[in-house]
């Protein structure tokens, strides 16, 4: 077990020119095991459920993992209490437990700790730069009691909420990377990934990307526009990916979250651990050193980033001492047609059936069209009610 404080910084990695991977989506494979609400998504099971939290980030680590990120996704107080969401632990000690948990686990292998801040209620509702801010400075307060290892402005639509994120974490001293959850239309309001990034860069950030929303690939071209658009501008900056485990060819600018089957039907989506492989190679040709996932990466998907890249990072994962690289261990099976599938040919050209005669390929996405300054996405403490509801149902039907 490595001391606090003895391991490498993340900008000592990257500026060597290591891969660093990150872990995966935390709030949909909690979700999936019973421990995350789907909608309000937030991340009190670190503090009801430490075991869960602990058991996920040990499977990350094991699969090769080098940062743990803090469970505090919309852990902010306006988060927490949107929208009637009820809480038995204040958003302090969630924050301080997710900061607990992670370093107990950083510290049992060479893995640094990352606290992380999200996109705010606040901000969709229109509340200023100080309101704002203000709400991050409660996380920040905790991150730097607990001394974590960098800071992760993550899940941002608005370049602006971005910045003004960025310009709170730079101010603890801490190296500080902003992912933003867009594609290669930019953000909402129509900002290029390209200035997304130069604004984030001149804001404080020393890594900058993008994260959720959006697949693999996708998210590799809109960091590779980044990257040309900081290198233009004459800046420098590292380059990270945390992008979704899901095919989102058919989405639109607000990714994801449009499909009509958002959140509980995207399982037939779900990348397979040899298109993983894929995408750690392809970041990896692009520049970006910090690779990782979002929402739908388990841990054996990370472990294919890891077993990708094992020859540049040097090393394989405790977790490959299971798995057989590139199917391998079918040679020990008792059927001879599985046998036949241990190689890596087989599996590079597979292209993989959903069992679903009936079903599309690709679906229409929703598209309302609606962001900060609609008024449909004014945020309240309150739970929604049903006169709420009814309005949404109709509009829904009517576009269906």
């Amino acid at each position: 077990m490595a001391p606090v404080g003895s391991k490498r910084g993340i900008l000592e990695r990257l500026g060597a020119g290591e891969v660093v991977i990150g872990d995966g989506g935390f709030v949909f494979a909690l979700e999936k095991r019973g421990y995350v609400k789907a909608g309000p998504w937030t991340p009190e099971a670190a503090a009801e459920h430490p075991e869960a939290v602990r058991q996920l980030h040990r499977e990350f680590l094991r699969a090769g993992s080098n940062v743990m990120q803090t469970f505090t996704f919309y852990a902010s107080d306006d988060k927490l209490e949107n929208r009637g969401n009820k809480l038995t632990y204040t958003g302090q000690q969630i924050n301080e437990a997710a900061c607990d948990l992670a370093r107990e686990v950083a510290n049992q292998g060479d893995a640094l700790v990352a606290g992380g801040v999200s996109q705010t209620p606040s901000y969709l509702s229109c509340k200023s730069q100080d309101e704002v801010t203000k709400i991050f400075k409660k996380q920040l307060d905790v991150f730097v009691k607990k001394n974590v290892d960098f800071l992760i402005a993550e899940y941002f639509e608005h370049v602006e909420e971005a910045e003004w994120a960025v310009q709170a974490l730079k101010a603890t001293g801490k190296p500080v990377a902003a992912s933003m959850c867009i594609g290669p239309e930019g953000d909402m309001h129509g900002v290029t990934p390209g200035e997304c990034a130069v604004r984030l860069v001149r804001a404080g950030a020393d890594i900058v990307g993008v994260n959720c929303h959006f697949d693999p690939m996708t998210c590799v071209k809109t960091v590779a526009l980044m990257k040309a658009a900081v290198e233009k501008a004459g800046l420098k900056a590292h380059y990270m990916a945390q992008p979704l485990a899901y095919h989102t060819p058919d989405c639109s600018c607000q990714g994801f979250i449009d499909l009509p089957e958002f959140p509980f039907a995207l399982e037939p989506r779900i990348l397979t651990r040899w298109e993983m492989q894929q995408y750690a190679r392809e970041a990896y040709k692009a520049g970006i050193r910090f690779i990782g996932g979002c929402c739908g990466f388990e841990p054996y998907h990370i472990r294919a980033v890891a077993e990708e890249l094992a020859v540049e990072r040097g090393i394989l994962p405790d977790a490959s001492e299971k798995h057989g690289m590139w199917g391998a261990g079918l040679e020990m099976h008792t059927k001879p047609w599985v046998r036949a599938r241990a190689r890596r040919d087989y599996w590079e050209k597979l292209k993989p059936a959903s069992g679903r005669p009936l079903c599309p390929s690709m679906s229409t996405p929703d598209g309302w069209g609606v962001t900060k300054g609609h008024a449909e996405l004014m945020q309240q403490r309150e739970a929604t009610t049903p006169d709420q509801l009814r309005p949404l149902f109709q509009k829904a039907d009517a576009k269906n």
